[in-house]
């Protein structure tokens, strides 16, 4: 999701790399939920947070769409996200304890907050919102293990390609005469890289790389 935002304003004022200590451990969050409600149609899935969402829980896309996730528009692109539900608007997934109940499967929004993403240069850094989480007294924390994924350094190439291609997308969208493609994009992207299923046997980076290859000479001819 793109913001309009000043740095100085919501964090610390620095960007960090995934070798950095930042004061962003919660002890577990214990006694807290704060993260996990009231949070819209923010909790945006990429690729591969779909993928461990279907292959963890033995769902296809379809399923998830039945009860756990939705589509909305972000920034003129259709994409899935954690859908909130009951009077609190909480995560599908909080359970009756307040905590997590897919917490190794967690969307990669998830694991990185209270940090984000600053994009420059068709790559990012990282930054601590230091408004968002209400627990007192963090603890510092290298950034790679608070991410919790492995194959970081894959696993943030992937993040970059992913963003600018779908940035491209809204850029062709926005452009004069674009709005007609919004549609067919978002179709396209579903279908391509949400929908159809990947092989947990087999590395996701070589599958979700094959479809961006694809992709991207696909939507050249759009």
């Amino acid at each position: 999701m793109l913001r309009d935002i000043d740095l100085n304003e919501i964090s610390d004022g620095k960007l960090y790399h995934n070798n950095d200590m930042v004061k962003a451990g919660c002890g577990g969050c214990k006694n807290c939920s704060s993260c996990c409600r009231g949070m819209g149609s923010s909790i945006i899935l990429d690729p591969l947070d779909l993928m461990r969402l279907c292959t963890g829980l033995k769902q296809t896309f379809d399923e998830l769409m039945d009860n756990a996730i939705e589509l909305n528009v972000v920034d003129g692109i259709i994409l899935p996200n954690i859908k909130m539900s009951g009077s609190d608007e909480s995560c599908t997934f909080l359970n009756s304890d307040g905590r997590c109940s897919i917490h190794p499967l967690r969307p990669g929004i998830c694991r990185l907050f209270p940090l984000g993403r600053f994009y420059e240069k068709d790559s990012f850094k990282y930054f601590l919102q230091i408004r968002e989480c209400p627990k007192p007294n963090k603890s510092k924390v290298k950034i790679r293990k608070w991410i919790d994924t492995p194959d970081i350094g894959k696993y943030e190439k992937y993040i970059s390609d992913w963003h600018y291609f779908v940035k491209g997308l809204r850029e062709r969208i926005t452009a004069p005469g674009g709005a007609e493609l919004m549609k067919t994009f978002s179709m396209y992207v579903l279908k391509t890289f949400f929908r159809q299923p990947y092989d947990a046997d087999k590395d996701f980076y070589e599958q979700f790389y094959k479809r961006l290859e694809t992709a991207k000479k696909a939507v050249g001819t759009f």
